[in-house]
This record gives C-alpha cells, sequence and structure tokens, in this order.
C-alpha cells in the first residue's frame, strides 16, 4: 500500500505532466497501481535514436518522494538492456545520491539525456550507430505489439496505423509505375526485334540480288560461246 503522501505526490505530478508535458517525454500511471508508471521517449534529432520510440516502466516505492524508484525500458534500443534495472544517479542504484525534489518529468529528462550518451553503466549495452537506428525503426511496430502499451499510448497506435497506410499507399502507387516500365521495356524489345527482322530481310534481298547476276552472266558467256564454236561449221 501506498503512504498517502505518496499517492497525492503522483497524483500531482500526473497533473503537472497533462498541464505542461515536457518535450520528448510522455509518461502516465497504470490505472490499477498509482506506484507503477510507464513511459515513451521520442529519440531525439541528430542521433542514432531519431524516429524510435522507447517504452519503459518506473516503479515507485510507497516511500516515493522520500526514496528513488526503479527505472527499466522495455523496447530494444541499443543502449540498455531490456526489462532490466537501468542504473542511474536518480534510481534506486544509488539511493545515497537521491534528491525528494526530483520529480518523473525530471527522471525521464534525466533517463533521455543519460540514453544519449555513451557512458558504460549496469544495464546498459554497447552497438553500433547502425543498430541502433535499425532498432529505431522498428521501435513503434514493436511497441504496438504490447497490450499495456496500445492501452495507455492509443496516440502513438494511430501514428503506427498512419505510417502503415502511407506505406501501402506508396507501394500501391509504384506497382503502375513498375507496369508502365515494364510495358516500356516490352515495347522497346519488341521494336528492336521488328527493325533486326527488317535488317535481316533486307539482308536477304541483297544477297539474292547479288547471287543473281552471275547466273546470267554464265548464261551469257555460253550463248557466245556456242555462236563461236558454230562459226566454223556454217561456212562448210
Amino acid at each position: 500500500m501506498a503512504e498517502k503522501a505518496c499517492v497525492k505526490r503522483l497524483q500531482k505530478e500526473f497533473r503537472a505532466l497533462c498541464k505542461e508535458p515536457v518535450s520528448h517525454v510522455v509518461a502516465r500511471p497504470s490505472p490499477n497501481n498509482i506506484l507503477e508508471w510507464y513511459y515513451v521517449l521520442e529519440g531525439s534529432e541528430g542521433t542514432p535514436f531519431a524516429g524510435g520510440y522507447y517504452y519503459g516502466r518506473i516503479t515507485f516505492p510507497s516511500e516515493y518522494p522520500f526514496k528513488p524508484p526503479s527505472i527499466r525500458m522495455t523496447t530494444p534500443n541499443g543502449r540498455f538492456m531490456t526489462d532490466t534495472k537501468i542504473c542511474l544517479s536518480m534510481s534506486d542504484f544509488h539511493p545515497e545520491s537521491w534528491n525528494p525534489m526530483w520529480s518523473v518529468s525530471s527522471i525521464l529528462t534525466g533517463l533521455l539525456s543519460f540514453m544519449m550518451d555513451k557512458s558504460p553503466t549496469t544495464g546498459s549495452v554497447s552497438t553500433s550507430v547502425e543498430e541502433k537506428q535499425c532498432l529505431a525503426k522498428s521501435s513503434l511496430a514493436y511497441n504496438c505489439k504490447i497490450s499495456t502499451f496500445r492501452k495507455l499510448f492509443p496516440e502513438y497506435v494511430e501514428k503506427y496505423n498512419q505510417q502503415l497506410a502511407e506505406q501501402a499507399q506508396k507501394e500501391a502507387l509504384s506497382v503502375p509505375a513498375q507496369e508502365e516500365s515494364s510495358l516500356l521495356n516490352s515495347e522497346t524489345i519488341n521494336n528492336n526485334m521488328q527493325d533486326n527482322a527488317a535488317k535481316a530481310e533486307d539482308g536477304n534481298r541483297r544477297n539474292n540480288r547479288k547471287q543473281s547476276v552471275p547466273t546470267w552472266m554464265l548464261l551469257l558467256i555460253f550463248s557466245i560461246f556456242g555462236l563461236v564454236m558454230s562459226l566454223p561449221l556454217l561456212e562448210h
């Protein structure tokens, strides 16, 4: 059971987040448990995480804000292990450095900032820029498979559906273009075949003409030769 001070504090923080949203950060408590919050961090432009949507969970102790929460990230991201406690100065890994003045928004802003960093910590992993970019592209599709994500963050589900619709439209538009290109290529091939056939026929005609000239010449030679041979016979 959460203490009354804890419940009031978390309710106040949720109202503050709704009234003044934090850039690149969305966080909402579970409808059934005020101590369990879920968040989405949007990858910052100019980083390998750009275009990514990173879903995770914050679990608050009943003594909050006097004790720090635990933080986990569910979406594969290339920076932190999934569903594993992340070591931060704002997490329960370092209760000695916890400041009761910190809030959900400051915790998640700090997590986002630390995510962009390369410093190793408990729960972190080392991956290439290409791997992080690939995971960023597939992050929304991954999140939308999770029922809790779909319930708490319907706006991101709608965004994903829009992306699918736009992709389907692009693919549909590319099909006629490919068919037209195929028809043009087929027509070009047919034209080339017809040209080649015409050239071959023309060449055959020329060859036939060339072959007919020697035949006439032979007939003429035989005729002259016959006349020459018959002259002595005529004189007698």
